[in-house]
Order: C-alpha cells, then structure tokens, then sequence
C-alpha cells in the first residue's frame, strides 16, 4: 500500500540544492524513512537521476555499519562525489546512529562527530545532502541548533485524515471513526485486527517514546514520566500547568514532585514529539498569559491506546485532530481568549473569560475555530457562538461539527462544516491572501 506524502514531498523538492543540509524530523514511526527512500527516490528516478548518483546509507543496518564513525563516512562520501562533475544526492537513514570519534588531530580535544561529518559534506558543491533520524537523538531539535543556520527542517506528522483516507478509501464516515480512534501512525494500516493496531500502537509508547526519553534525558523517576504521559492522554484539550499536574499526582502517589520536575518531564515529551503545547492568547489584548496551557497529542491513536481507550469523549478527540491538522497545514495555534462584560449575583458588572478553541495564524492574518461535536438547541449554538462575536474584528470564524455533513453559513457569516468535510477540504480554513 503506498500512501501519498505529497506535502512534505513538495517541501523537499522545494529544498533541492539550496546548499543546505535537509533534516527531516518528527517522531518516530511516522514515514519519515519512507519519505526520502521511497517516495522521493521514487521521485528522482522520474526525473532520469541515475540509481548510481543517490548515495544511500543506512546506519541502522549491518552493511553500512562503518559509516558510523563520521570520519569513515565523509572519507566514502567524498570518494564517491569529490572532483567529479556529476551531481549526487546523499541519503543518511537513521544519522542518530553515527558514533562520536576521538580527534587524530587532537586525541584530548573534542569529539568528531555527524555534525561535523555533515558540515563537511555540505561544502561540495555537487552533493545534496538529506538526513533522517528515529531516535531520542534526532527527535530533539539539537541538530537544528547545532547547524545553526545551515539546514532545513521537514518535519513530518504522522498520516492527516486525508492522507489516512486516501490510503484506504470506502465511506468516508466510517473512515473517520477509525482514525478517531487508531489515529494515523502509518504501520497501523497494515495491522490485520483491532489487537494487532492496540498491540503496536502501545508498544511505540512504552518500548519506543518512554524508553528514548528515559535514555536520553537520563529520567530518574520513569514512573513519574510515565505517570505524566497518562495524565496529559486524559486531559487533553483541557487547561492545565506544572502545579496543577505536581497536585494531582502528589495525590496519586503520596509524595511531592516539585513543579520544576514536572516542567521539566513536559518539555522532555514535547522535544520528542508526542505532545505540543497550545498557550492562551488574550485575542483583544494582543498577548499570551502564562499559565494554564493546554496539551494536545501528536497523534489521537497514541493518546486513546495509553488510556486503554477509556474517556472515548468525541468532542475531546475532534478537538485533538483539529489541533494536529491547524498544525499540519502550518498554522501556528493558540487557544483564544475573549472577555464580556457580565452581570453578577450582586448587580454589578464583571469581566468574564470566554475561550474560543483555537486562534490559527499564518502571515499575519487569522482565523477563528470552535470545535462542537453538536449544537442540538439555541442555549448550545449561543454559547459556541458568543465567543466570536466578542473579537471585534473580520476575520474568518469556523465551527467544526460532527452532527451535520453539509456546509453552510449563518446570517452572522460563520461557516458551519461538518468534520469530515473540514480535514478532507484544506481550502476550508485558508486564509484569504
């Protein structure tokens, strides 16, 4: 079953030879490998690119085992490409792989390593040079930070509906439901049952996510970590902060955990990939507030298999697919916050908050979305509703809902659009230029 990437595809043909070293990140098991081995490979032999012109090294595997010492691999790369007038292409599969190596130059100075190797590469003006990564290594941004300037980030998402729908089609409401609930890790299409998508889907978490952090970070209290994951699967879409998340599990286990722990765990999970966070963004304001933050998971299939597919609330889980999709479609997303003026118990008049789901931005410009799983009566429409009409300005307002498959707009301009409709559609949420 090939499923279409086209996408980050298109983002890496756009990267072509712009000299830059192109690091493609995302959590693990999410297409990347399969992205530049296959998908753009595919794409390069269309384009009368000889096999003999892609070096391809896959340092997870036994044959190119030597490569892992970045000396050996700039010396085969540039024996491959140095000096000729060809143009070659370099693929590195699994680069968090490459072992660091002593100095022959300065055995007590610093260590070589793939940084090094690959700023060195990207000097040879006729090699293109394209990078995975699958482990905690590469699913921090250090590499970014390390290259300082001189690389591309593609970073991949696991499947969107579209994609997810595109691969295996039928009634598309039904497609829907078993998104919602196994989520879009591309391995889970080919899982023959309910058990084998559960069993693999929970085997990346505990065998794969935990462990990668707990290497990596050196995570002393793995329980704590893990305790964390469960809370943030539970809550998601819901506010929160480090005080409130240390409270609830000083409950649970009887002990204290400071709030800087806690701070510290979340930014672990975040660096990996498995949750981003949402920040609350005074819309009239014009600025962030602190705390509480929501937390979103990047993908709904981990998130439901970690909780043992308890708390199967619709409205939390459109919320979390709508979140991934702003994303995927490159918004930057804030939970929006709107205040009216109301009128208390005593009489006197008061400033409330009201939330609108997410404030997605791209270019300076913006758009309004509420996620409803249904509006049954006026008193729900109202209060979906009430929010927008508080922002004061034009911008496009979207309700995103479950309980109708047409779209359509009311006498205040919101468009209503059914969910399905709003993943599969991207002209829907565009921003007008």
């Amino acid at each position: 079953m090939e499923i279409k990437r086209d996408r980050y595809l298109q983002q890496i043909i756009d990267f072509m030879w712009d000299g830059q070293v192109k690091v493609i990140t995302g959590i693990r098991r999410c297409g990347k490998s399969y992205l530049l081995n296959v998908l753009f490979k595919n794409y390069l032999f269309k384009q009368n690119i000889s096999p003999k012109n892609i070096i391809s090294i896959e340092l997870d595997l036994t044959k190119d085992i030597k490569y892992r010492d970045p000396l050996a691999l700039t010396e085969y790369v540039r024996s491959r490409a140095e000096g000729k007038t060809e143009q070659f292409y370099l693929f590195i599969d699994e680069i968090q792989m490459s072992d660091e190596v002593r100095n022959p130059y300065n055995p007590d100075g610093k260590k070589i390593t793939f940084y090094d190797a690959l700023n060195d590469l990207r000097s040879l003006d006729n090699l293109d040079v394209y990078v995975t990564g699958s482990n905690s290594k590469m699913l921090s941004k250090d590499i970014l930070t390390e290259f300082r300037g001189r690389s591309d980030e593609i970073r991949v998402h696991p499947l969107s509906f579209s994609e997810y729908y595109s691969a295996v089609g039928g009634d598309k409401e039904d497609a829907f439901e078993e998104y919602a609930f196994y989520g879009g890790m591309p391995l889970v299409l080919s899982r023959p049952n309910d058990t084998a998508k559960t069993n693999y889907l929970s085997s990346l978490i505990s065998e794969v996510y935990i462990k990668d952090i707990v290497e990596r970070k050196k995570i002393e209290r793995e329980d704590i970590l893990s305790q964390l994951l469960n809370l943030l699967c539970s809550s998601v879409g819901s506010l929160t902060n480090p005080k409130k998340i240390a409270d609830t599990l000083r409950t649970q286990t009887g002990e204290s955990i400071s709030q800087n722990t806690i701070s510290a765990y979340i930014d672990h999970l975040e660096d990996s990939f498995l949750f981003s966070e949402a920040k609350r963004y005074d819309v009239k304001g014009r600025k962030y507030f602190e705390y509480p933050y929501k937390y979103y998971c990047e993908d709904i299939g981990l998130r439901n298999t970690r909780i043992g597919f308890r708390q199967q609330e619709m409205t939390h889980i459109m919320e979390n697919i709508i979140y991934n999709e702003l994303i995927i479609r490159s918004f930057s997303v804030d939970v929006g916050v709107v205040f009216s003026n109301e009128k208390n118990q005593s009489g006197s008049y008061s400033k409330v908050p009201r939330e609108i789901d997410f404030v997605a931005s791209k270019g300076g410009k913006k758009i309004y979305i509420q996620s409803a799983f249904s509006l049954p009566d006026d008193s729900k429409t109202e209060q979906e509703l009430r929010p927008f009409s508080l922002t004061g300005d034009s911008f496009p307002k979207i309700i995103v809902r479950k309980d109708i498959r047409k779209k359509w707009y009311d006498e205040t301009g919101v468009l209503n659009v059914g969910i399905v409709e709003f993943l599969q559609n991207e002209e829907l949420g565009n921003i007008p230029t």
